[in-house]
């Protein structure tokens, strides 16, 4: 018998509660002359709270989804659909070849720091390469998340803890307008990832791990890995039926697999290792391919040197400029094989025989 626990989530907010946590966004003085609009904008709010309308906007599925009349939000519906037309791009011969570069430092000279980080500087150094190789560069810049107004990437829910099917391909937790949890990057973020024939991520290391822009952009592309790209067939988030089709026979779809991917990561005093370690093995288990050794780097950039100097510190170490290069180059060759269809996968035809 499938049994869902309950008992965790804390009771509904109080209509204080609510108020106060509603004019936290609104503490400028500047807003004090509209406090009869954001009143009313405020009742509207609590409303949609109250009655919990997480989707206001939706349509029925249609044709080629396990329950057409089913009502699907329609941002998913339109994010879903850049999706697939990005697919198939992808998997065009005639289209250019595409490689994303991921800045996964939360710093740029836009916000607090003053200043951009190394990890975009390696970026720069990287792209050159792919633009004297003519390959397409998208570059994702994660530290927009503390520099852009209103940027955001929300957290993971962990639907796949409860059953994989009800973690959706594309996501479906966001956004939720009672909760007003809106404008999540991840939708645009997807369809970069899809349309790419080729990764690279440049990351520092922050306390041993991935810096918290990239850690929460990795923990939301679980739903690329085995995710169900159907919600109506377990009617939105319906616990109970996605832990029946789980148990019925679950196949965990890979869908960003035949991507290549390269990575460069660097820190100061320690942890580059096992973060690269990490984020191939992360990479590796959705079945994006590794370019070849010269495309994994790890390095340290001014070790144990004073932070205000290390800027020049990336200066001085040619070797590492160099090895960056190594890393764009080793992943344009890799991308043309793989088109190609020659690049050597000798794993590619086996079963796995514990998917998940």
């Amino acid at each position: 018998m499938i049994k869902v626990r309950k008992g965790q989530a804390p009771p509904p907010m109080s209509r204080e509660a609510f108020h106060e946590r509603f004019m936290q966004a609104y503490q400028d003085p500047a807003f004090a002359a509209e406090h009869a609009a954001l009143a009313r904008l405020e009742a509207i709010a609590w409303q949609a709270y109250q009655e919990g309308r997480k989707a206001p906007s939706t349509r029925k599925a249609g044709e080629g989804f396990a329950d057409p009349e089913y009502e699907v939000s329609i941002e998913w519906l339109e994010t879903r659909g850049r999706l697939r037309r990005a697919q198939a791009a992808w998997a065009d011969p005639a289209t250019p070849s595409r490689v994303l570069l991921v800045n996964a430092s939360p710093r740029n000279d836009g916000t607090c720091p003053g200043e951009m980080s190394k990890t975009w500087r390696m970026l720069q150094l990287a792209k050159t390469e792919l633009d004297e190789a003519r390959i397409a560069c998208d570059v994702l810049d994660l530290s927009l998340l503390t520099s852009d107004y209103a940027r955001r990437i929300h957290p993971c829910k962990g639907c796949v803890s409860t059953a994989m099917p009800l973690c959706h391909w594309p996501c479906s937790c966001y956004p939720n307008h009672a909760l007003n949890q809106t404008g999540d990057w991840m939708n645009e973020i997807y369809e970069r990832w899809v349309a790419a024939h080729g990764i690279i991520l440049f990351t520092p290391t922050h306390w041993y791990q991935a810096a918290s822009p990239l850690k929460l952009m990795m923990d939301r592309l679980v739903c690329a890995d085995g995710g169900n790209p159907d919600p109506t067939s377990t009617h939105g988030k319906r616990p109970e039926e996605a832990k029946a089709l789980e148990l019925k026979g679950w196949d965990y779809p890979k869908h960003l697999a035949g991507r290549v991917y390269g990575l460069v990561v660097h820190g100061d005093v320690g942890g580059v290792e096992d973060l690269r370690r990490n984020l191939g093995d992360w990479l590796d288990w959705m079945g994006l391919v590794d370019a070849g050794p010269k495309a994994r780097l790890d390095r340290y950039v001014g070790y144990y040197a004073p932070y205000a100097t290390s800027h020049d510190a990336l200066n001085d170490d040619t070797g590492v400029q160099a090895e960056v290069r190594n890393v764009a180059r080793a992943v344009a060759d890799a991308v043309a094989l793989l088109r190609a269809g020659r690049l050597p996968q000798p794993d590619r035809g086996l079963i796995e025989p514990r998917p998940k």
